[in-house]
């Protein structure tokens, strides 16, 4: 097992390297630019478009903004916020949260463009249904020559699509707040069985198919947000006469880099700092990964632009708002210089330090609901890679490898987890920035009518 993980984390960092990081960052920058910061200048009209302000039921598609929105965020705002920032304060202290701040707002250009896309090239799956997502964007927009980029977006959805760091860090979770703590004995025998337990809750809802998935998560993913922002908001009081000094922190150390505990980068420390923050990123809002595609494509909607104005709202709910309270909750705490836990554990750790006895069991709930909503969504993107690659009629078969795949989550490593999962999300990465680049002026092209028709 300890070659495994340390071929999984060879594996991770040899795909994160400086090509992949100007590709994600650099191609962000340039669709910001090209866009003339248009997600900026139509926030206004994307709250508009969530609250279903211009929704039309005739439009062709599955479900609507607000739930296409909810199943991406379901799959984004979990254990990437939770587990995923303790992981990079714990590597590269609070400069990290700086780096991961700048994905963010890059990401959310990248996710209007991508999504915009979904939308303007959908697709037909192999029993006629209308379908969106980057490997239909690739094959409809670009045509059949590139085809063979979608087929390998696909490929790599299968692993990246796994639910097995969300799943671990929840049986981490439990562990630590709940078992530990009164004395219950802890090893394989208790992760399986929590494994076994959410396998069940799973299979109920995924069988269940789109329509159920997304009625589900529309109504866990704003609870979970109000309540861990609630919790969090609580520690930040708490801790009142530290948040500015720690806030400030943030970006003097970003290129400062003095707690970089990870191996230097691009030439130096400063360089694995940054592809530590824009890792992190990427697997906390997913922009540019193109795993979104999937639930935005299925939006009910006759105009692609509007579907890039509610996702690109992703990046800025899930890592400028809810990674951003989490890093501030561990850094205030003092937690992170202390405490030789890391991940879920972590953050664990500053909620009980600040809100003893019931902190923790706080943190748990939403970590719960966080984790388990995240399963739901995932299954949906599989199922669209395998039915892309093998046809609509095969694409069930990738709910039992899904179901599989959790216990495996529930019973393997932390390290080992987060780095399959990053190591595939860059891999997918690869065909959505590269296609979208090439499409990007017929995205602006459409956005100059839409803006020019929604002013008149």
């Amino acid at each position: 097992m300890n070659e495994l993980d340390e071929f999984v984390s060879q594996f991770a960092s040899a795909v994160w390297g400086l090509p992949l990081v100007i590709l994600l960052i650099g191609g962000g920058f340039y669709l910001l630019i090209l866009s003339n910061f248009l997600p900026f200048r139509y926030l206004g009209h994307s709250l508009d478009l969530l609250r279903g302000k211009y929704n039309n039921p005739n439009d062709p598609g599955e479900i609507n903004h607000f739930q296409s929105l909810s199943t991406a965020l379901s799959s984004t705002v979990g254990m990437g916020n939770i587990a995923g920032v303790a992981v990079a304060i714990a590597l590269g202290g609070p400069g990290a949260i700086f780096w991961l701040w700048v994905s963010a707002v890059v990401g959310m250009a990248t996710k209007f463009f991508t999504n915009t896309l979904a939308v303007m090239y959908r697709g037909k799956d192999t029993q006629g249904n209308i379908q969106g997502g980057v490997m239909y964007f690739i094959e409809e927009g670009l045509g059949k020559k590139w085809k063979f980029m979608a087929v390998f977006f696909s490929v790599a959805g299968l692993i990246g699509a796994l639910p097995v760091f969300n799943v671990n860090q929840l049986t981490q979770a439990i562990n630590f707040i709940l078992l530990e703590p009164n004395n219950i004995p802890t090893g394989f025998g208790t992760n399986l069985i929590i494994g076994i337990i959410l396998v069940i809750l799973t299979s109920i809802v995924i069988l269940g198919g789109l329509q159920r998935i997304s009625k589900t998560v529309s109504k866990l993913v704003p609870a979970m947000v109000a309540l861990y922002f609630v919790s969090v908001i609580i520690i930040l009081i708490v801790n009142y006469d530290v948040v500015p000094y720690y806030f400030s922190t943030i970006f003097t150390d970003a290129f400062a880099a003095e707690n970089y505990k990870g191996e230097p980068m691009l030439g130096g420390v400063l360089g694995g700092l940054i592809i530590l923050g824009v890792r992190r990123g990427a697997f906390s809002n997913e922009a540019g990964i193109g795993t979104a595609t999937m639930a935005h494509g299925a939006s009910k909607t006759s105009e692609p632009v509007r579907e890039g104005l509610v996702a690109m709202l992703g990046p800025a709910i899930d890592t400028l708002v809810v990674c951003t309270l989490t890093a501030l909750c561990i850094l205030v705490t003092g937690i992170w210089q202390t405490s030789d836990v890391n991940g879920v554990s972590l953050t664990a750790a500053a909620f009980e330090d600040s809100i003893p006895y019931v902190g923790d069991y706080l943190l748990l709930l939403c970590i719960a609901a966080f984790s388990i909503s995240s399963l739901f969504s995932f299954s949906y993107y599989g199922t669209k890679c395998l039915s892309y690659l093998a046809g609509a009629e095969n694409k069930h078969y990738y709910n039992y490898f899904y179901i599989i795949s959790i216990l495996l989550g529930a019973t393997t490593s932390l390290s080992m987890m987060i780095n399959l999962i990053d190591g595939f999300f860059a891999l997918m990465a690869i065909p959505t920035m590269i296609s979208t680049l090439i499409l990007a002026p017929r995205v602006m092209k459409a956005a100059r009518i839409y803006f020019k028709k929604y002013k008149d």
